[in-house]
């Protein structure tokens, strides 16, 4: 069974891990989406440890930076300069299928297992 766990460290900028199991990093894309309210949700960063590909929505990019360690099978999304409209329940997803194109992953129906969910505000 997958399962994904995620947790957030503060300090300035925020730091959301999410701890894989039962589905490696090293074969499965990994993501991390995110649902504000009144919105759909929305891919914010993918990664593929397998190709080294890492790719971003454009309303992130140049701010948060997806990461993983595939020998602990964790995924990462370390998100600096942050705006009051990254306000949303961030969700690390894992794939269904092992991608073999560095393209950004943008469909919800593209990720079949799910983390809780991480509440993240911003104030400004």
């Amino acid at each position: 069974q997958v399962q994904l766990q995620e947790s957030v460290s503060v300090g300035g900028s925020l730091r959301l891990s999410c701890a894989v199991s039962g589905r490696p990093l090293s074969q499965y894309a990994m993501g991390w989406l995110c649902l504000a309210l009144g919105k759909e949700r929305e891919s914010v960063a993918n990664i593929k440890t397998y190709l080294d590909d890492t790719s971003y929505s454009d309303s992130v990019k140049g701010r948060f930076t997806i990461s993983g360690d595939n020998a602990k099978n964790t995924v990462y999304l370390q998100m600096d300069n942050l705006k009051p409209e990254d306000t949303a329940v961030y969700y690390c997803a894992t794939s269904a299928l092992t991608y073999y194109t560095t393209s950004f992953l943008t469909r919800t129906s593209q990720y079949d297992f799910w983390g809780q969910g991480t509440q993240v505000t911003v104030s400004s």
